[in-house]
């Protein structure tokens, strides 16, 4: 199976190339250069890989919640890409693709993904260990962290940059205070890759028109669609 994903929803941009369960990366942690780097990044991993885009199986990518100008351009990029070489899209999580990092062992039993979305807010997600993998047990949701409801786990893992920006107020709101935390770490298009490979098995892909962004932030959408017409309209 081939498939090349890409992740730009936070500061962190990185494309990673799938070849019959091998994965290589480019990963740059580069706010505001996004636009800059994920095209030659693609570009390099294809070169390097001697593989064509029209010999994937699929394309996979961050569809957020995350930033959303970052968001967007892994959905336009991602689209851009399937049009040309008429491959279907695995959309994956950002919030999945950081649980994915967590490495499973008996002792964990949930993780607890937190990334800061600004305005106070977090966007967040719960997973559980189940059979090898971490499925969601709770909806992503962008919320106040002193608005968040306890758990019932106490083996849970913690990781996200939301982690870093309200460390004790998480801990509080979902009373674990003992928790392993990861607060640097950053979605990674390895872990899209990995996380689409049983989508695309399922046949669960869907066209490039329909691979959609999840920005969670309404208003914040719709605020910067209408800048947008406001500009058309000069």
């Amino acid at each position: 199976m081939k498939i090349l994903a890409i992740e730009t929803a936070t500061e962190a941009c990185s494309a990673a190339l799938l070849i019959d369960g091998e994965i290589t990366e480019r990963f740059k942690v580069a706010p505001r250069e996004h636009g800059n780097l994920i095209l030659p990044m693609v570009d390099e991993l294809l070169v390097d890989s001697g593989v064509q885009l029209a010999q994937l199986d699929a394309l996979a990518f961050g569809r957020g919640p995350g930033s959303f100008t970052g968001v967007r351009m892994a959905t336009g990029v991602v689209q851009g890409l399937a049009f040309a070489a008429d491959l279907p899209v695995a959309a994956i999580s950002t919030l999945h693709a950081l649980a994915n990092q967590v490495e499973l062992n008996s002792q964990i039993e949930h993780v607890f993904v937190a990334l800061d979305a600004r305005m106070g807010e977090i966007y967040c997600c719960e997973y559980e260990a189940k059979n090898g993998v971490f499925e969601k047990t709770s909806e992503e949701q962008v919320i106040a962290p002193e608005k968040l409801n306890r758990l019932s786990a106490k083996n849970t893992v913690g990781i996200g940059h939301g982690w870093r920006t309200y460390l004790d107020i998480i801990q509080t709101s979902i009373g674990c205070p003992t928790l392993v935390v990861y607060p640097d770490a950053l979605p990674r298009a390895v872990d899209v890759a990995q996380l689409a490979i049983p989508v695309v098995e399922k046949g669960e892909t869907v066209a490039a028109e329909h691979a959609m962004p999840v920005y969670l932030r309404d208003n914040v959408a719709k605020k910067k669609a209408q800048q947008l017409l406001s500009l058309i309209h000069i």
